[in-house]
């Protein structure tokens, strides 16, 4: 029940995500969306402050922080309200889906355990052919997929 559920999560995740995928990750301007969505609106960084309830320096200062990624979501949430803006807040795989990066990393972890498992049996003199590796490496790959143990991550 648990892992069919987990299941059904990340496919409904991978599917929102899926929208987003076509969108640039690094499509903000060179001198930040505050910036540039307040002068192209010709808002004056005096008016700006007073509808954060700041002073000028203050939201200069919001600015420079959002280039230099020290702005908190509260803070930009709260500079997009005063732009007549929403936030949107989104994370995106850097590989094609979630499902896509517990397939990798399972893959891994099952290479890891096969490959340490095979190297104990070699120095017992019980050595498996390529073949048998693979095939198991294969198996706990599924297997780590289906049941999703929590040192997946590890």
């Amino acid at each position: 029940m648990k892992n069919s559920k987990q299941k059904l999560i990340i496919a409904q995740i991978d599917e929102k995500l899926s929208k987003l995928s076509k969108l640039e990750p690094s499509l903000m301007p060179n001198r930040g969306w505050i910036y540039t969505i307040r002068t192209a609106l010709k808002m004056p960084l005096v008016l700006f402050g007073k509808k954060l309830g700041i002073s000028k320096q203050a939201a200069q200062k919001i600015e420079s922080r959002e280039i230099e990624g020290a702005i908190t979501i509260k803070t930009l949430r709260h500079a997009a309200d005063s732009l007549g803006m929403d936030l949107v807040y989104y994370l995106v795989p850097k590989k094609k889906s979630i499902r896509e990066m517990v397939d990798d990393q399972a893959s891994q972890k099952a290479k890891e355990i096969v490959l340490r498992t095979s190297h104990s049996m070699l120095l017992e003199d019980q050595k498996n052919s390529e073949a048998r590796i693979q095939t198991a490496i294969k198996e706990k790959t599924e297997e780590i997929k289906r049941e999703m143990p929590k040192y997946l991550w590890d």
